[in-house]
């Protein structure tokens, strides 16, 4: 590790395949925390390259544990955090929304780094077991729509990286890994960033993929469409500029969207909203997000399309349900 940091202390930029085997020796516990966290510091004081983060998504999805969901096309709604917004579970509960409204869902998520509540602590909190046992995994898509894939279970250097990332309490370039490597290779994805910078790394890499995508910026500073003003916008069709006003009836504030200051507060919000117990500003900002992701599918005409489904499904409590019967299959893993 000496030599690398030296090289990159050079102002030097590691190939993919350096990016690669770099990751896969940490994962493997090749090197102490002392010396990842020297290396993950480099990439705080520089832009990553493509090169790098094809390198690290690479490694992880070489390394991560193998699952097959079956053949119909599957969804993912994630952000990248380290916003440093702490706004509740938005990405999740899009999540349970697009499930109730009848997309199969394969949730990639992680406790969170950089904020009161991820992905992986409300799922938690609300009683889902993690797992990478592809048979549960598959009978909680049959049942529910929707399963969960929490990161680590997964990918054997985020574990090993996990308490490094907890105690910078800053984002790194794991943050930017997490949306890349869904074990699932979902056929759809809605990715939030927390800069401009990286939806462009974001648009290069995934317009090589064959998955259809929308990649989201909140101009704001938030990592997914938060209403509190535009929005930047990016899929294979183009970017654009979107307006609260178009994508949600009108603009909220940050107080609106904040997630609380503990993790039962956040998985009690999250309990609230998806049982129709939200404000009209968490509503909406939820639904806006399931919306677009609905949209990328290619399975509406429209977003106004896309959105009306969205909210179906959660005033007729077919969101909530999709919950409960995930939650149901799940107590008998306990």
């Amino acid at each position: 590790m000496k030599k690398i940091l030296q090289y990159l202390f050079d102002y030097k930029t590691l190939s993919t395949a350096q990016s690669k085997d770099i990751l896969i020796q940490i994962s493997k516990g090749m090197y102490t925390e002392t010396e990842i966290t020297a290396f993950v510091t480099v990439f705080l004081m520089r832009t990553i390259t493509i090169e790098e983060l094809q390198g690290f998504s690479d490694a992880l999805l070489e390394l991560c544990v193998k699952v097959d969901l079956g053949a119909e096309p599957l969804l993912d709604i994630v952000g990248t955090g380290g916003d440093g917004k702490n706004t509740f579970n938005i990405s999740t509960l899009a999540c349970f929304i697009a499930a109730g409204a009848g997309q199969k869902v394969a949730k990639h998520g992680n406790y969170g780094a950089t904020s009161i509540s991820g992905s992986s602590n409300v799922m938690e909190q609300l009683g889902y077991v993690f797992k990478a046992d592809q048979d549960k995994l598959q009978k909680e898509l049959k049942e529910a729509g929707i399963c969960f894939l929490h990161a680590p279970s997964f990918h054997p250097a985020l574990k090993t990286v996990g308490p490094l990332r907890k105690n910078l309490g800053i984002r790194t370039f794991f943050n930017m890994l997490g949306p890349l490597v869904n074990p699932a290779r979902p056929q759809y994805q809605l990715l939030g960033v927390y800069n401009l910078e990286m939806a462009r790394l974001y648009n290069y890499l995934l317009q090589k993929s064959e998955r259809d995508f929308a990649i989201v910026h909140s101009l704001e500073g938030y990592d997914e469409i938060s209403l509190t003003g535009d929005s930047k916008i990016i899929t294979r069709a183009g970017e654009r500029i979107a307006t609260p006003e178009s994508l949600g009836k009108r603009q909220v504030s940050a107080e609106d969207i904040f997630g609380g200051n503990t993790l039962e507060e956040a998985a009690g919000l999250f309990r609230r909203i998806i049982t129709g117990k939200g404000s009209w500003a968490q509503n909406a900002v939820v639904l806006a997000n399931a919306a677009t992701a609905l949209h990328c599918t290619g399975n509406y005409a429209d977003y106004q399309q896309a959105y009306q489904q969205a909210v179906v499904s959660l005033e007729s409590g077919k969101a909530l349900s999709a919950l409960e019967r995930l939650i149901d299959i799940n107590q008998a893993y306990k």
